[in-house]
C-alpha cells in the first residue's frame, strides 16, 4: 500500500496571473500607477494624456495636482509649465526579479533600469508587509526607499511587470471528487483548486505539474502526473521545476547536433596528432570524455599535450543549438543522472574522445623544464585518436600501488605514465610553492540501486591520478589565460577575487575562540594555507576548512582579469571542458580567432563578452544550488529508513536553539534541537561558539566529535533532526594539533 504523503496545510492566498500593478486590498496607489505609467512610457507626456491613459476622472484633478507637486519637489517626477510630465532625476525606479523567501519577505535580483542607474551593491529587500500580490519569480518595477549603512536597499513594489511562471510542481490532496494541489516550493504559499476530472491512476500525495489558469485566482489544471515523490526521477523533475531548468532540446537543436554526424570536414588546417599516445583518465562512470593527455620526455624536461574536444566545430555561433547551450550555461549533475548542456549525440559521441576513434580537438602543447617551470606554449586545432581509456583507480594502482598484474597488462603505457607522474609532481610542488590554497573538503559519492533509490553514500575517494589530471588541466587553463593577457585579447577569464577583509577578521576571531593560535590575518593565499596546516589531521579539519572557505568570494567569469586568489594565479580561465561548460566554448572561439589573426573585438563585442560572463556565472550558481538541492532531497529519503540509528558526527555550528552536525561517514547534515538535550539546561556562549551545561558544565563546541541518534526526518522541508545518542562516549580531545 502506498504511504500517504504528509502535506502541510497552508493558508489560502489570492493570486492573479495577468500583469498588474502591485496592490493592497484597496488597489494600487495613485503614486504607483503614475510612476509605472511614466516608466513604461520612457518619455515626456502631457497631463491630459496621463489622465486619459490611466482612466482618471477630472474630479480627481486636485488630488493629482497635489501628488505631482509633492513628487516634483522630491525630484521623483519633473513637471514643466506647459503641463508636461516625465520622470525626475531622483525617481529611483528599476526592474528586477523577485527571489521570495518562504517566510514572506524577499529580495529583488537581476536589477536593470532604462536609465542605467542600478548602482546598488546588494539586492534590494522587500518586506512581507510590502509584498502585496507579488510571487516568487515575478519581474517587478520597484522604487528604492532607503539604503542602509551596509549597502542593503529597501524598496517598494510599484508594479508587477510579468508573472514568473504559469505552472508549478506540487502534491495532490484528494477529498472525494475535489482535488487540490499544494505547491512543493514553500515560496508559493497557496492552494490550487484543480479544474476538470481527476486523472486516472492518480493517488493522494502524488507529485504533479499544474498549469495556472489565466485570470482565475488559485485555479489550475494538471498537465503532467509525475508519480511517487520517493522516486529519484520524480525528485529530479521537481528540482527542474523549482529552479526552472531547461531540460529538453528543441527539434531544431537536435537536428543541428545530428548534422555533425554527416562527416567531418577536414579542410581546416589541423595538426595530425593521431600517432601521439593520448589517453583519457576519468571516473568509473564517466560517459563524456572532453580531455585527453600525453606526456613526452624531452632533452630539457617534459612536453605536455592537453587535447580538448573541439566543440566549437560542431556548435557554431548564431545557431539554435548554440543558443540553447548558452541558456543552459553548464551541464548539471545529479546522482546517476545529468541534464547535459549539449545533446547526447555530441556530448557522448561526436565530441567525446573515446578510444580508437578519430576526434577533432583543440590542443595545448606546453613545454616544461625538469622542475615544472613552463618554458614554452603553443595551441593548435588538431585531430587525435585516444589510445586508451583509463580510470583514476587503474592509474593510481599502476603508479602508486605498482600492481604487478595491471603493470603487465598496460606495459605499453608504463613509461609515458611514469613521465606524467614526474611532471605532475613538479607542477604540484610549484603551485603549492607560490601559495595555491589546498582545501580538503571530502565529498559524498551517492550510489543508486536498480530502482533509482540510494543504495549507499560513501566518501568520494581522491588519489594521485585525480591530482595528476587536475594539474594538467590547470596548466592548460593558465597557459591560455596568459596568452589572452599577453596579447590584450577580449575573452572570458575565470576570476577569484580577494576575500572580504571583514570576513577574514571574523574568522580569525572565531579560530582564536576555538584555541587555534592563528597568526594575524593577511590577505594573501599563504595565510590561508598556514591556517589549514594548523588543523590538518585534527577533528576540526573539516569544520575549519568549511568555515574558511565561506570567507572566500565566489569565483566567477569576467572579461576583466582580476586574477585567481585561491590558485594564486595571475591569469586563469576555463579551457578544458567545453562539452559541459559554455564559458570554455567561448574561450575556444576567442583563442582560435587570435590564432587566425582575426580583427580584435569591437567595444560592443567586448561588452557582450562581459555580459555573457555575468549571465554564465549566474547559471553556474544556479546549477550548484540545484545539485545541492537534489542531494539534500536524496539524503532525507536515505535517512528515512534509519530512524533510531546512531551515527558519528562533528559539530559544524552552534546556535542558541540548536547544534548543527555533519555525519562523519555519510556527509549528511542535520540539527540537534536544544530542547532535545534533556540532561541539563544549556546556555549559549556566543564568544566561544559553544553551549555550556548550567549544572554539569558540559560543553558542546564547533569541531567536537559526538554521537547522535536519528530522531526524525521532514521530507517536505528536507530537514533531518537528531538527538544525542544515549551511549555517548567521552567528549574527544579536539585541542589543536601540535604547533596550532
Amino acid at each position: 500500500m502506498r504511504r500517504k504523503r504528509n502535506i502541510p496545510q497552508l493558508k489560502k492566498r489570492r493570486r492573479r496571473f495577468e500583469p498588474e500593478p502591485a496592490k493592497s486590498s484597496a488597489g494600487p496607489s495613485l503614486t504607483s500607477r503614475i510612476l509605472a505609467y511614466l516608466y513604461a512610457k520612457g518619455q515626456t507626456v502631457s497631463l491630459n494624456q496621463l489622465i486619459q491613459d490611466l482612466s482618471l476622472t477630472r474630479s480627481a484633478s486636485e488630488e493629482i495636482n497635489s501628488l505631482l507637486a509633492r513628487l516634483s519637489a522630491e525630484q521623483v517626477v519633473q513637471t514643466k509649465s506647459n503641463r508636461q510630465i516625465s520622470l525626475g532625476s531622483n525617481h529611483r525606479l528599476c526592474e528586477g526579479v523577485l527571489d521570495k523567501n518562504a517566510r514572506g519577505f524577499g529580495f529583488v535580483t537581476k536589477l536593470w533600469s532604462k536609465t542605467g542607474r542600478t548602482e546598488y551593491t546588494r539586492d534590494p529587500y522587500i518586506s512581507q508587509s510590502r509584498m502585496g500580490q507579488a510571487q516568487h519569480g515575478d519581474r517587478l518595477l520597484i522604487q528604492i526607499q532607503h539604503v542602509g549603512k551596509d549597502g542593503r536597499a529597501e524598496a517598494d513594489i510599484i508594479a508587477i511587470l510579468q508573472r514568473g511562471t504559469d505552472h508549478l510542481a506540487g502534491f495532490v490532496q484528494i477529498q472525494g471528487t475535489s482535488l487540490t494541489v499544494i505547491p512543493e516550493d514553500p515560496r508559493y504559499p497557496m492552494h490550487i483548486q484543480v479544474q476538470g476530472q481527476i486523472p486516472a491512476g492518480l493517488h493522494d500525495g502524488d507529485a504533479v505539474i499544474v498549469k495556472l489558469l489565466e485570470g482565475s485566482e488559485g485555479k489550475g489544471t494538471i498537465i503532467d502526473v509525475l508519480g511517487d515523490p520517493d522516486s529519484i526521477d520524480v525528485q529530479m523533475r521537481l528540482v527542474i521545476e523549482k529552479f526552472n531548468l531547461p531540460h529538453q532540446f528543441s527539434a531544431k537543436a537536435l537536428s543541428e547536433a545530428e548534422s555533425g554526424a554527416e562527416g567531418l570536414d577536414l579542410q581546416e588546417v589541423r595538426d595530425d596528432l593521431r600517432a601521439t599516445q593520448f589517453v583519457t583518465i576519468d571516473g568509473e562512470t564517466a560517459k563524456d570524455f572532453d580531455d585527453a593527455v600525453a606526456v613526452q620526455k624531452t632533452r630539457n624536461g617534459f612536453r605536455l599535450l592537453v587535447a580538448i574536444a573541439d566543440v566549437s566545430y560542431f556548435v557554431r555561433p548564431g545557431t539554435i543549438l548554440d543558443q540553447e547551450a548558452y541558456e543552459r550555461g553548464t551541464s548539471i549533475y545529479f546522482p546517476g543522472r545529468v541534464i547535459p548542456m549539449l545533446p547526447e549525440r555530441l556530448s557522448n559521441d561526436l565530441c567525446s574522445l573515446v578510444p580508437d576513434q578519430d576526434r577533432l580537438t583543440f590542443t595545448a602543447i606546453l613545454d616544461f623544464d625538469r622542475h615544472g617551470h613552463r618554458t614554452g606554449k603553443r595551441f593548435t586545432k588538431s585531430i587525435i585518436r585516444s589510445h586508451k581509456r583509463f580510470t583514476y583507480n587503474i592509474v593510481s594502482q599502476i603508479l602508486i600501488d605498482r600492481d604487478p598484474a595491471l603493470r603487465r597488462e598496460h606495459k605499453a603505457f608504463l613509461t609515458p605514465l611514469k613521465w606524467a607522474q614526474e611532471l605532475a609532481t613538479e607542477l604540484m610542488h610549484r603551485r603549492r610553492e607560490r601559495g595555491s590554497i589546498g582545501f580538503t573538503m571530502p565529498e559524498p559519492e551517492i550510489s543508486l540501486d536498480e530502482t533509482g533509490h540510494i543504495a549507499s553514500i560513501d566518501r568520494a575517494e581522491r588519489n594521485f591520478a585525480h591530482q595528476m589530471i587536475e594539474e594538467f588541466m590547470l596548466a592548460a587553463n593558465e597557459a591560455v589565460a596568459e596568452t589572452f593577457t599577453e596579447n590584450k585579447l577580449v575573452a572570458l577569464y575565470r576570476i577569484h577575487e580577494r576575500p572580504d577583509p571583514l570576513k577574514v577578521e571574523e574568522f580569525s576571531t572565531f579560530a582564536r575562540a576555538l584555541g587555534l593560535e592563528v597568526p594575524p590575518p593577511r590577505h594573501d593565499p599563504d595565510w590561508f594555507g598556514h591556517v589549514l596546516d594548523l588543523v590538518k589531521g585534527s577533528p576540526r579539519e573539516y569544520v575549519i576548512n568549511n568555515l574558511l572557505l565561506r570567507t572566500m568570494q565566489q569565483a566567477r567569469y569576467d572579461s576583466v582579469n582580476l586574477g585567481h586568489f585561491g590558485l594564486a594565479a595571475a591569469d586563469y580561465t576555463h579551457f578544458t571542458s567545453p562539452i559541459r561548460r559554455y564559458p570554455d566554448l567561448m574561450v575556444h572561439r576567442a583563442l582560435y580567432s587570435f590564432l587566425r589573426r582575426e580583427k580584435k573585438a569591437t567595444q560592443k563585442q567586448a561588452e557582450q563578452v562581459r555580459e555573457a560572463g555575468t549571465a554564465l556565472s549566474v547559471r553556474e550558481r544556479l546549477a550548484v544550488s540545484a545539485e545541492r538541492e537534489m542531494n539534500a532531497r536524496l539524503n532525507v529519503r536515505y535517512m528515512q529508513k534509519r530512524i533510531g540509528q546512531d551515527f558519528a558526527a562533528v559539530i559544524s555550528g552552534v546556535h542558541d536553539q540548536a547544534l548543527f552536525v555533519e555525519l562523519t561517514d555519510l556527509f549528511i547534515s542535520g540539527a540537534v534541537s536544544i530542547r532535545a538535550l534533556k540532561d541539563d539546561f544549556y546556555l549559549f556562549d556566543p564568544k566561544r561558539y559553544r553551549l555550556i551545561g548550567e549544572r554539569s558544565n558540559r560543553t558542546f563546541q564547533i569541531g567536537d566529535l559526538i554521537r547522535v541518534t536519528l530522531l526524525d526526518v521532514d521530507t517536505t522541508r528536507n530537514r533531518i533532526n537528531f538527538t544525542l545518542a544515549e551511549n555517548q562516549s567521552a567528549t574527544p580531545d579536539t585541542s589543536p594539533t601540535p604547533g596550532g
